[in-house]
């Protein structure tokens, strides 16, 4: 079968297109797969959640129970859903739970997503290298902040389009395989994270996968008018906005699966006795169509 993202197979793309856009939908109500049990989905409610997650990689989930959501219940989900090989970092526990909260102490409060500061738009990981992309992660809510903290989320594959309906050449430039190098994290002397050069957009098994982040402090980009142009494209789709982009907050027992769509965070605002508190989890393969 030929790809949709070979620039060379126009009618292969437009076939795709077409495919995609076809009763894409508008609210994020319409992502919503509720489920009974966290730990325990039935067949049913799996195969609800990979036809959701095929057509807008991203899936709403509503257990209703905040106190369903655990870490175990969260990898045991993971795991039903073909998600074995966790990536693993710094501040994650020894399952490689990240538990997001205000760090008001040690080293998490160094990393925006363990601030209330806004995160803005990126994917998950697009400082890992080449072989170990986040190609899927879970987000759920224990507590919710009481201000702020909503997400805005876009399917990598939506921003594809977007660009390539514009001009191919923009996709071209961000498939380039040194299209932008991620400097190494050093503290101390010490490097934790080596340096990571590679495509924006690439082609995974078969399926696109994006590498990306809107900050400029934490990229360098390769110097080029076409990856210049195609920048520009994607912080005015961002500011813009599009018909396909959600926006929602995540209450308690709510949680998110995706195939690490683009996203953001708005700043929020903590009560005192109960902090907001997001379990996430991150994986290096991505949720399929068929188990």
């Amino acid at each position: 079968m030929t790809s949709p993202y070979n620039l060379s197979k126009p009618d292969a793309y437009a076939a795709w297109r077409a495919a995609k856009l076809t009763a894409y939908p508008r609210d994020p109500d319409a992502l919503i797969v509720p489920l009974a049990h966290l730990d325990q989905p039935s067949d049913e409610e799996l195969a609800l959640v990979r036809r959701r997650m095929h057509k807008t990689n991203m899936v709403l989930v509503r257990c209703g129970d905040p106190a369903q959501i655990t870490p175990a219940g969260m990898l045991a989900l993971g795991r039903r859903l073909g998600l074995h090989r966790l990536d693993d970092n710094p501040c994650a526990d020894r399952q490689s739970v990240s538990h997001l909260q205000v760090a008001n102490t040690g080293d998490a409060g160094e990393y925006v997503p363990y601030t209330n500061r806004a995160l803005g738009w990126h994917t998950d990981g697009y400082y890992n290298p080449p072989e170990r992309q986040v190609r899927a992660w879970m987000l759920f809510c224990v507590r919710s902040a009481a201000e702020g903290g909503e997400n805005q989320l876009l399917d990598h594959e939506i921003a594809y389009i977007r660009l390539r309906d514009q001009d191919p050449a923009l996709i071209a430039a961000m498939m380039a395989p040194d299209a932008c190098r991620i400097p190494a994290n050093v503290k101390d002397g010490t490097e934790l994270r080596p340096a990571s050069t590679g495509p924006v957009f690439s082609v995974r098994q078969g399926a696109l996968h994006m590498r990306y982040t809107d900050r400029t402090r934490s990229i360098e980009w390769r110097r080029d008018p076409a990856l210049d142009a195609a920048r520009e494209a994607l912080r005015l789709l961002f500011s813009n906005g599009d018909d396909y982009m959600f926006r929602l907050k995540l209450e308690p027992g709510d949680g998110l699966i995706s195939n690490n769509v683009l996203h953001d965070r708005a700043a929020f605002s903590d009560v005192a006795d109960a902090p907001r508190l997001l379990y996430r989890t991150r994986y290096l393969d991505r949720v399929g169509v068929c188990p």
